[in-house]
């Protein structure tokens, strides 16, 4: 396995590979799979290992959450399907929650490397916590990356999907720590009447011409 091979991350913008895999639900095509919904994929390091544990049972705690958004969720790691499945079992008997997504058996790394999730100056034997977001298009529109020694956070997560979902919607900008009900940024103007006629809208929260925020 050469460096480069494990280090292709798919870039914002950039469409989301596609690949054949085994999973927990049966064999997929993954944008077959996708449809026209959003999806989070995301890779963890191995089966039956405690933080793994612990971030898997969250996202299945808020699949409701995340189905609301119109937004499935799917797991990876370079395990067998077997262990896949005996961990599921597991953690409904520790965890007391039903994993309800797809976890993806990629036993030849073949996603790992589509997806850039092996880092080998973290683990030459373990994906990294990567999460990617990608829109109905087939788009990679965010992503994430973490070490192996710590958790991601989960309402980060939704508040991103949440921010490009009402960016999309409303052809406008999120402020820092925006979450929904907040204002949002309108663009800035790059034309001269566009900077007049902003100053007509009094609906704006207006700090300078290029900063303006407003109410959905």
């Amino acid at each position: 396995m050469t460096e480069a091979s494990v280090n292709t991350i798919p870039r914002i913008g950039d469409t989301a590979p596609n690949f054949k895999a085994v999973t927990t639900q049966g064999e997929i095509d993954f944008h077959d799979w996708a449809g026209d919904d959003w999806v989070v994929l995301f890779s963890h390091p191995a089966d039956f290992t405690p933080v793994c544990s612990t971030e898997l049972s969250e996202f299945a705690r808020r699949s409701g959450n995340f189905a609301k958004r119109k937004t499935k969720l799917i797991g990876l790691s370079i395990d067998s399907v077997h262990a896949h499945l005996a961990w599921r079992e597991n953690l409904k008997s520790i965890m007391d929650v039903s994993i309800d997504y797809p976890i993806i058996a990629d036993l030849d790394t073949k996603v790992a490397m589509l997806y850039g999730m092996l880092h080998p100056g973290e683990a030459a034997t373990a994906t990294v916590r990567a999460v990617f977001v990608i829109d109905p298009k087939k788009v990679v529109r965010a992503l994430v990356y973490y070490p192996l020694n710590v958790g991601r956070n989960m309402d980060e997560i939704e508040r991103l999907v949440d921010a490009l979902q009402t960016t999309d919607a409303n052809g406008c900008a999120t402020p820092v720590n925006w979450t929904p009900g907040n204002k949002v940024v309108v663009p800035p103007p790059k034309t001269e009447d566009e900077v007049t006629e902003r100053e007509s809208h009094t609906d704006y929260d207006r700090k300078d011409f290029y900063l303006n925020l407003r109410d959905l």
